[in-house]
């Protein structure tokens, strides 16, 4: 057998051609020095060929009109395809891209490769993927900003939301493997008897991740930062005014992420707590009720489960506070942000009868008054004690 070596150069490739050649003259048979030689230098050749003369993928038009060409097909054949006879016109004078519904149709009906008529990344792994894309709730992301750059119709969007809801799952890592499916093994969830809407739940998540992905912190989580003594500083904040901004400092300062972002329909959610790709905790809230006292316990709430329950093994913990009760991992979480709130030692409810009271405990405690009067309210099932009184809120914080 001939000295055999890669082909770097183009002289290379000429010898590689001209030995070639001379062996397929032979006709080397199987298995001899000759034609292990021969099949050696084409898998060479070969490589080199894809390397640098690369053949060009055909234009997803071009090879519909081709197609059209062979079956003797004009514009109005391609309706049943595209939808109407103003799409054919457009998608073939290419001012309207292909979506995957059509390509999807062009591929079964007219027999073109889905892989030629795809030309972004993301309609690849759209079709590819098993997904009820009409089932997220398109009118409301759209509304809220979820779909960056987007400026069309929600009938526009309708009918590109694999590829537009695609793009929006891949903007964060593992953005797809919160699919609803996964959702159920993968996450913690506190929920009631509502039905959940588990691909707007999903959406949910990757905006959270989105949001925390563009807030930049000056340092990273150590593991045991956060427990008794450290939500106990953090509940004296709520005294000021400025207390729910003031509380975004202080965990972004200690590497966590807070990120406000409002429930989708049929989520029913308060908060959440999950681990960046970077490690970092994020702590998610709905504000949900546009309540000072909801705020405050929801957010120890999902600093009690980084404090008791993250580490490694859930993803998520998702929580809607007004189910009652919840399993013992919930129980936990809502002993240890009622402790740091307002201690036991120091909590008699019998004591607590009228404003005057409320605002005695509140200032011993050096937190707002308003916790005190909402757990009484909540303890007691009146959410009608102390009037108007202490009933802040809490969204024109976050605006």
């Amino acid at each position: 057998m001939n000295h055999i070596k890669l082909i770097k150069t183009e002289q290379d490739h000429d010898q590689a051609l001209s030995r070639l050649m001379a062996l397929m003259d032979l006709d080397p048979k199987p298995d001899t020095a000759a034609g292990d030689e021969l099949d050696v230098l084409a898998l060479l050749i070969e490589k080199y060929e894809q390397e640098v003369f690369p053949m060009d993928v055909p234009d997803p038009i071009e090879a519909i009109k081709f197609r059209m060409d062979q079956q003797g097909l004009i514009k109005k054949d391609l309706i049943p395809y595209f939808g109407s006879a103003s799409k054919v016109t457009e998608v073939l004078n290419g001012t309207r891209n292909l979506s995957i519904n059509m390509i999807r149709k062009l591929s079964e009906g007219l027999g073109i490769s889905a892989d030629i008529l795809i030309k972004e990344p993301c309609q690849k792994k759209a079709v590819s993927a098993d997904i009820n894309w009409q089932a997220f709730p398109l009118a409301e992301m759209r509304l809220r900003g979820y779909f960056e750059g987007f400026t069309g119709s929600l009938r526009e969007l309708k009918e590109y939301s694999a590829e537009k809801v695609t793009s929006f799952l891949s903007s964060v890592k593992n953005g797809f493997d919160l699919e609803p499916a996964m959702l159920r093994t993968s996450a913690h969830l506190r929920s009631n008897d509502k039905e959940t809407n588990d691909y707007a739940l999903w959406a949910w998540q990757v905006r959270v991740l989105q949001k925390a992905k563009e807030e930049q912190l000056k340092t990273n989580y150590a593991v045991g930062t956060v427990d008794l003594k450290w939500m106990r500083k953090l509940a004296e904040m709520s005294w000021s005014k400025q207390g729910p901004i003031l509380a975004k400092e202080y965990l972004n300062s200690h590497g966590i992420h807070l990120i406000i972002e409002p429930h989708l329909p049929k989520t029913y959610l308060d908060g959440a707590v999950c681990l960046s790709p970077t490690g970092n905790p994020v702590v998610a809230l709905t504000l949900r009720h546009d309540k000072l006292d909801n705020f405050w316990f929801s957010l120890m709430h999902e600093l009690a489960h980084i404090a008791l329950h993250v580490d490694g093994t859930e993803t998520w913990f998702l929580d809607n506070l007004d189910a009652e009760g919840g399993d013992e991992i919930e129980q936990q979480a809502d002993a240890l942000a009622q402790e740091s709130l307002m201690p036991n030692d120091k909590w008699d409810i019998d004591k607590i009868l009228e404003a005057s009271d409320v605002r005695a405990l509140a200032k011993v405690l050096s937190i707002s008054p308003c916790i005190a009067a909402g757990r009484i309210r909540y303890e007691l099932s009146e959410h009608s004690m102390f009037g108007k009184l202490f009933r802040e809120k809490i969204r024109h914080c976050f605006v």
